[in-house]
């Protein structure tokens, strides 16, 4: 895009590499990224957004690419990741934002709605549950409970940080790979990923969000229902998340729908963007969607 700019954006007492496109005076639409992506991963919705008029800004959050990266995983908490967002809508000037999240960026996302819903106009949550969402499924679905066993690996100190980086991140490659459509991330796409996480700190700082869990990041959400408006995307082949998941979210919300997307997996906003992006501005118009 032409008028994509990268700002570095002071917040929070974090420095957030932040990828800021569109009109000054649009609407503001935040695009938080998950694990293990950055900003990149917006590539096709931030110019279908700025089309239809939106200020959007895309942060490498803390720990990814360039963004800061703290030590320590208490530092990785969702009020921590959810303080970074509200200093980025305080420097747009904007009273508040539509925020949509990905994975991580999702979550971080639900806490925002939770916590600070007077900066929140509408939400986007693609292939993340809220928060609260997860122990209860899983106490209920012991197959989500094999899904997520990765998390507990990560707990590892350095040993998942020597295996990603191994033979030019050869295990985060495939990942990719063998978790989505084919061919859905280019040899491009893959580079610049790598480039990413070849930063100084950047996968003990991404894996930092995982080593939070065990000091209390999800229990800082609250079980109160979260008012603003709520739409749920979900590529129905996620390898990682049941669509149980998605279910059990709406009863976190008070005004929530849940669309299934198919031929997508856990990476649904690369595979179908068409779709993804018809979904959001039609939920931005506030216009309901057929069933796909």
């Amino acid at each position: 895009m032409e008028d994509l700019e990268f700002q570095w954006i002071e917040t929070n007492g974090m420095k957030l590499y932040t990828a800021v496109a569109g009109p000054e005076d649009g609407p503001l639409v935040i695009l938080l990224h998950g694990f293990p992506e950055f900003s990149y991963g917006w590539k096709h919705q931030i110019g279908a957004l700025v089309d239809q008029g939106y200020c959007v800004m895309a942060p490498d959050q803390r720990g990814y690419n360039l963004s800061s990266k703290p030590e320590g995983a208490e530092n990785y908490t969702l009020n921590k990741l959810r303080d970074d967002i509200v200093g980025l809508i305080g420097w747009s000037g904007k009273e508040k934002a539509v925020v949509i999240g990905h994975d991580w960026g999702g979550a971080v996302a639900w806490q925002l709605a939770a916590t600070r819903p007077e900066l929140v106009e509408k939400l986007i949550a693609i292939n993340i549950p809220h928060p609260l969402a997860m122990p209860k499924v899983m106490m209920r679905n012991p197959l989500q409970l094999v899904r997520s066993s990765y998390m507990a690996y990560f707990q590892i100190p350095q040993l998942p940080e020597k295996m990603m980086a191994a033979e030019d991140f050869r295990f985060m490659e495939q990942a990719m790979k063998n978790t989505s459509r084919k061919n859905t991330f280019s040899e491009e796409d893959l580079a610049n990923y790598k480039e990413a996480w070849a930063q100084e700190g950047a996968l003990t700082g991404m894996l930092n969000w995982y080593r939070a869990l065990t000091k209390g990041s999800f229990n800082q959400t609250p079980g109160k229902k979260i008012a603003v408006p709520v739409r749920i995307l979900w590529g129905l082949g996620d390898q990682f998340l049941s669509q149980q998941l998605a279910e059990e979210s709406l009863n976190f919300c008070m005004d929530a729908e849940l669309v299934f997307i198919g031929e997508a997996t856990h990476w649904v906003h690369h595979e179908q963007p068409e779709i993804v992006n018809r979904l959001i501005q039609e939920f931005l118009g506030i216009k309901k969607t057929e069933a796909l």
